[in-house]
């Protein structure tokens, strides 16, 4: 499980991204490289990691889900995952 600190790092990431969207692209269209530059560099979505949203694990993130391959194996074992589940033959 991934600190608590590295997990709110990443919730204000993600807040500054969507505050700064509209302008960025607007920035981009007109080509002004220079106001984009004076942005705050968390504003850009390159700085976004893929996180699970439960335990903020960065690796084995599973994009349809949203959440990491051991929490999603929890779930799917358990029934919480509607359509999921275990593979038998």
């Amino acid at each position: 499980m991934a600190r608590e600190s590295v997990k709110a790092r990443q919730r204000k990431r993600e807040k500054m991204v969507a505050q700064f969207a509209e302008k960025r692209a607007a920035l981009k269209a007109a080509g002004d490289y220079e106001a984009l530059d004076k942005l705050p560099k968390n504003a850009s979505p390159v700085r976004l990691k893929n996180r699970c949203q439960l335990t903020g694990r960065p690796k084995g993130y599973m994009r349809q889900f949203g959440i990491g391959r051991v929490i999603f194996r929890e779930m799917a074992l358990n029934g919480l995952i509607p359509g999921v589940t275990k593979a038998s033959w």
